[in-house]
């Protein structure tokens, strides 16, 4: 019977207290008889052989499990990792962004793949579904590059989990992203900072809570997700600069800290918006229900020539009392998140289009909350330089800032006037 590789049988002992011929297996001793007597290599020679058929049983048991690991589809280990990402990639029991974008990375792998074995998916394999990203048409290729980057992550948890063999993901790691002009995927136009006269036509369209965000955001540098969390309880009012810490940000997992300075223009916008309730959200969605339910009662009121009849006062008894009777059954939520602030932003641009198209003015063209951040940075590091962007806009490394700071073009401008 062959030896199981790696494994020396136990060695033949004496017991000196006794005398006795001892081994030693699986922590336990076992007495052989007087030392050095046939009787006791015979022992032992018994008890190693039945050593070796047990080392050997369970070696084939556990390469058969192995085996079968190693038997699993695309679908199958697709349908292991969800039930592993729904609770990592959460955030206070609420399903994160990133557990939507895990499945629409891992889409296209199980629509292409989801009966091939795990263990049998390799670059070749993994460069077809990228393509298949890039025929589609409907994806950037940025887009592209972070989904194929979150199919090489659920392959690398596979193998964390001894799902498949390490060889997949050391061969997955050969597969480099799409470099610009070396494919045919579309580029999407990089975020640009929003000018200021776009901004100021725009807010005075805008509810109360979100006209706040958006100037707070201007003048903070805040990420969209930092300025809609805002609560009193996260500020700290005793200086003369306040300092808001968000008590969620993008880089909490990395245990990095966030601190949002307040200044006065800052303050004076907030303020309007303190409570009783520290808690509470300060822009809260049903505020600007109510100031929408205003504007359109004054603008009824003003537009309206006519007499009231005592005929329509009773009809919006009816319809009061027919409201008391039937509430709305979706209430306004507690606070805005980064979609539904973007969406008022779009809306307000929308309607302030609609009536310019009408008075044959220029459109004003749609910029959304994040490029309120670029603005701020670009401002910042033309005038204090792009450390005191960094530490504003509360990036780790500055390479992460050039990304969001415009380069100072007049700088290089009269650089070449002077040395040109």
């Amino acid at each position: 019977m062959p030896r199981p590789r790696g494994k020396q049988p136990p060695k033949y002992g004496c017991h000196k207290a006794s005398g006795q011929a001892v081994v030693r297996i699986h922590n336990k001793d076992h007495y052989l008889g007087p030392h050095g007597s046939p009787e006791s290599h015979e022992a032992y020679a018994r008890l190693i052989s039945e050593w070796r058929l047990a080392e050997t049983e369970s070696i084939k048991s556990e390469r058969q499990t192995n085996q079968h690991q190693c038997d699993l589809t695309i679908t199958e280990l697709v349908s292991l990792y969800r039930d592993f990402a729904t609770e990592y990639y959460s955030k206070d029991g609420v399903p994160t962004k990133e557990l939507a974008e895990m499945k629409l990375a891992l889409r296209p792998l199980r629509q292409l793949y989801g009966r091939t074995l795990a263990a049998d998916f390799g670059p070749l394999k993994l460069k077809a579904v990228r393509q298949h990203l890039v025929d589609s048409d409907q994806l950037s290729r940025g887009v592209i590059n972070a989904r194929v980057k979150r199919i090489k992550r659920f392959f690398k948890w596979a193998v964390s989990e001894e799902l498949v063999p390490p060889s997949i993901i050391q061969g997955l790691s050969t597969v480099s992203g799409l470099r610009r002009g070396r494919t045919t995927a579309r580029e999407a136009p990089p975020v640009r900072p929003v000018a200021d006269v776009w901004v100021d036509l725009v807010v005075p369209a805008l509810s109360p809570p979100v006209a706040a965000m958006v100037q707070i955001q201007r003048l903070t540098g805040m990420r969209p997700g930092e300025v809609v969390l805002m609560r009193a309880c996260d500020i700290d009012t005793g200086g003369d600069v306040w300092i808001y810490q968000p008590h969620a940000h993008k880089s909490e997992w990395r245990e990095q800290s966030r601190i949002v300075p307040l200044g006065p223009q800052a303050q004076e916008i907030v303020r309007d918006f303190l409570s009783v309730d520290l808690e509470a959200y300060l822009f809260s969605p049903a505020k600007s229900e109510e100031w929408r339910n205003a504007q359109r009662g004054i603008h009824r009121s003003a537009e309206r020539k006519t007499k009231i009849y005592p005929c329509e006062l009773k009809a919006r008894d009816r319809r009061k009392a027919k409201a008391k009777r039937r509430p709305r059954k979706r209430k306004p939520r507690d606070r805005y998140d980064v979609d539904s602030y973007r969406r008022a932003i779009t809306y307000a641009i929308d309607r302030l289009n609609k009536q310019r198209t009408s008075d044959n003015l220029a459109l004003i063209p749609k910029w959304y909350p994040l490029q309120l951040r670029h603005s701020r940075a670009t401002e910042i590091r033309k005038s204090y330089g792009i450390e005191a962007a960094q530490v504003s806009l509360g990036h780790r490394h500055a390479d992460v800032t050039q990304i969001y700071a415009e380069r100072n073009l007049e700088l290089a401008i009269q650089i070449a006037k002077k040395t040109g």
